[in-house]
C-alpha cells in the first residue's frame, strides 16, 4: 500500500509538472520591509501580479509604497521574465523591467530600467523559490554613479 501512494504521489507530481510557467498561469505578491531615502526612514509595503503570456514568459505589474514620513514616494514597476526550463525543476530566468517613482512635494519623478538574471527551483507543484542578480539604472543627472545592483530571493506560487 505504501509503494502505491507514494507512486501515485509521484506521478501526481509529474502530471502536474508543467503547471509552474505555463500560458495562462498567474503569480500575486506581497512584500513589507523597511528603506531608506532622502534622510529619512520608510516602512515600504508592495504588491506585485504576473501573467504568463505564453509558456515561460510572464508580464506583470507592481507596486510599491514607502510609508511614514516626507516625501511620499510611491513606485510602479512593469517587469517581464522568461524562465528557461532545463528541467522539470531547474529555470534558470532572465528579465528586463521598468520602474516609475512619483515623489510629492518639490521632487521630480524619476525612472529605472533594470535586468534581472537568476534561478528558479521547483519546491512544489505551483510553488518554487528563486534567486538572483538585480542590475538598475536610476535615469537622474545629479547621481554620481546611476547604476546599482543588489540580490534577489523570492518564494512563488502559481494557480
Amino acid at each position: 500500500m505504501k509503494k502505491l501512494a507514494t507512486a501515485l504521489l509521484l506521478t501526481a507530481t509529474f502530471l502536474n509538472a508543467d503547471l509552474l510557467f505555463t500560458a495562462g498561469q498567474k503569480n500575486f505578491g506581497l512584500s513589507m520591509g523597511t528603506s531608506t531615502g532622502f534622510g529619512n526612514d520608510y516602512t515600504t509595503l508592495g504588491a506585485n501580479f504576473n501573467y504568463f503570456v505564453q509558456d515561460n514568459l510572464s508580464v506583470g505589474v507592481g507596486y510599491l509604497g514607502y510609508f511614514g514620513d516626507d516625501p511620499k514616494i510611491n513606485q510602479v514597476t512593469i517587469p517581464v521574465t522568461y524562465y528557461y526550463p532545463i528541467s522539470i525543476t531547474n529555470y534558470p530566468y532572465a528579465g528586463v523591467f521598468y520602474k516609475h517613482t512619483f515623489i510629492s512635494d518639490d521632487y521630480e519623478d524619476y525612472d529605472v530600467y533594470g535586468v534581472r538574471v537568476g534561478m528558479s527551483v521547483r519546491i512544489g507543484p505551483r510553488s518554487y523559490i528563486s534567486a538572483g542578480w538585480v542590475e538598475e539604472y536610476t535615469d537622474i543627472d545629479t547621481l554620481d554613479d546611476n547604476w546599482d545592483g543588489h540580490a534577489e530571493v523570492s518564494i512563488g506560487f502559481t494557480f
